[in-house]
């Protein structure tokens, strides 16, 4: 299989947009092959939302504790925390196409067995655990690839509105599959709703199959799977921008978690619905959403994510609170519109963010920490208000969610998420690697580069200070240490330094550059007072493999070569 990332680079590098906000919320849906897939995933989610119904409910039935309700959304979030990383690493190495039919077939695979053995009275309640954590393994693997296709699908301008559609796309189906699955729990059983969404999947399939994606060759193998996940690991730990969004986000999701924890009991306990009334209930968190999705992009124009993330992150925490005193059914229904609306943008806003702080070659890695912190809210949290509403009550529990969303906007007062528009993110020309006197094999290792440099003593402070930027460069696009030393004997002569794993990964990291990087390389150089560049050196480890020296080259004992 191919490079998922690093072929569709050259072929996606585009001018950014003036202002990305503005854009209409339909404009995404002039992409023809988006089109499809939105509409495919529609029929997919509508499945996937019914069949969530029929398990919450029938596990009021098979076990009608709060815990184990509850439960049932942990299970389905916890193979996010076993899978996230090596999920993100499949996503930027193998073919995204192929990954993605993979992940539907076993998921419907997976709700066709759980239906036939609900229909047949086999099940009980671990094994609807067990199902619901086999879908979970499904969903792991799909999300990052699904989220980093969406930048193949559309242009960098038209991804904000692209992923506000996705999110509304999944709310119109939270307002019909939990509707339709109350409907069909209180006609058929449980057990179709399972059979449906099965063959739901067959949708996204047939797309995919029939989607021609570019295969254009890389000049450079696949990256290792632990290698790949190391990379995305460290990326994310070198970006403040990337990491302030994940901050925000657990924040957010830990405390919303308690609606899908709890509401099931709500619905069934303190407002006396049955198995349709719930749909309903659902439906109207989804209808929200989608009411409010429609109007995002203007919200874009008049605030930055930043401050609608804000807002509503405190708005949906004090709704939460609400509907705790609640037993009053078309309240609760306007309630839960509104917590629909408010959670969207919240997601929607938080997604942007996230697909918008990272460049394309780490995109599956970096979303796939982006889901961990999601789902792994979503699993810890409903496992602590489950918890929490089996020992002091529902209504309580729901109160300290809301309070502990509120209590999350303290984050933001170091956490912001990134502008609106940002063209450092933007691809930059790949530099052309330094000739070597001798070919060197890829998994040569490890390479330590030095980079010589001469300044005014007098602004050695100044230089240091620009240093820290250039470290967190190296850090992230692959380095595994770096530092900077001076000569006690020639105080205007520092050498900077920084290891990489192996030759191959050094190559790698040459194309892994952005505007950004390019900046912050310019403001380094400004200090440098020689005539001619700094000096660089690539050092490989004497134990390391290589091969004969080139004949034209031979008799050379030099690797370095200068800054061009």
């Amino acid at each position: 299989m191919s490079d998922g990332s690093q072929q569709t680079d050259a072929a996606r590098v585009q001018e950014p947009a003036p202002v990305l906000a503005k854009a209409s919320v339909w404009v995404a849906l002039r992409h023809r092959l988006f089109l499809a897939l939105s509409i495919a995933s529609l029929v997919s989610n509508v499945g996937t939302w019914m069949q969530n119904i029929g398990a919450a409910w029938l596990m009021t039935s098979l076990a009608p504790s709060p815990l184990m309700v509850a439960l049932i959304q942990t299970a389905s979030n916890l193979p996010i925390l076993l899978l996230a990383l090596p999920a993100g690493a499949y996503a930027d190495i193998l073919n995204r196409r192929w990954l993605l039919i993979a992940c539907q077939t076993w998921m419907a695979l997976a709700a066709g067995v759980l239906g036939w053995l609900t229909i047949t009275g086999h099940m009980s309640a671990w094994l609807l655990l067990f199902f619901s954590l086999l879908m979970g393994f499904g969903v792991a693997m799909n999300l990052p690839v699904w989220q980093a296709i969406v930048p193949e699908l559309v242009p960098r301008e038209d991804l904000p509105p692209a992923i506000t559609l996705n999110s509304m796309n999944f709310n119109a189906a939270r307002a019909i599959g939990p509707a339709l699955g109350g409907l069909v729990v209180a006609w058929a059983g449980a057990g179709l709703t399972f059979i449906v969404n099965a063959f739901s999947f067959l949708a996204v399939i047939g797309v995919l199959y029939g989607w021609q994606r570019p295969n254009l060759p890389s000049r450079l193998p696949n990256e290792r799977v632990m290698a790949a996940i190391r990379a995305g690991v460290r990326y994310t730990r070198f970006s403040f921008a990337l990491r302030a969004v994940m901050w925000r986000t657990a924040g957010f999701v830990i405390g919303g978690s308690a609606i899908w924890a709890v509401i099931p009991l709500v619905a069934r306990f303190r407002l006396a619905m049955g198995a349709a009334g719930f749909g309903i209930l659902v439906g109207c968190f989804g209808s929200g959403a989608i009411l409010t999705g429609m109007f995002l992009p203007r919200l874009n124009q008049s605030f930055s994510r930043d401050a609608i993330a804000k807002g509503t992150v405190a708005a949906m925490g004090v709704l939460m609170a609400i509907l705790a005193a609640v037993r009053n059914v078309p309240l609760a229904c306007l309630l839960m519109a509104m917590i629909g609306g408010t959670w969207t943008v919240s997601f929607s806003v938080l997604n942007v963010s996230a697909q918008l702080a990272v460049p394309n070659w780490v995109m599956g890695r970096a979303l796939s920490i982006y889901n961990l912190v999601v789902q792994g809210g979503l699993a810890g949290g409903s496992l602590l208000w489950g918890g929490l509403a089996e020992r002091t009550g529902v209504p309580m529990a729901m109160v300290l969610a809301g309070a502990s969303m509120v209590a999350s906007l303290l984050l933001a007062l170091r956490y912001r998420l990134p502008p609106d528009v940002d063209p450092t993110m933007e691809p930059a020309p790949h530099r052309a690697m330094p000739d070597t006197a001798m070919e060197i094999a890829p998994d040569s290792g490890p390479v330590l580069v030095t980079i010589e440099y001469r300044i005014d003593p007098d602004r050695a402070e100044e230089f240091k200070r620009a240093m820290d930027a250039m470290r967190v460069v190296r850090s992230r696009d692959g380095a595994t240490a770096w530092g900077l030393f001076f000569d006690t004997s020639d105080p205007g002569r520092f050498v900077e330094h920084f290891l990489v794993d192996s030759w191959i990964e050094h190559v790698r990291q040459h194309e892994r550059g952005i505007a950004g990087d390019l900046a912050v390389e310019e403001r380094v150089r400004a200090f440098h007072l020689d005539p001619n560049p700094p000096f660089i050196s690539h050092l490989l480890a004497a134990r390391a493999k290589h091969r004969e020296p080139r004949a034209s080259q031979a008799g050379e004992k030099s690797i370095g070569k200068k800054y061009d």
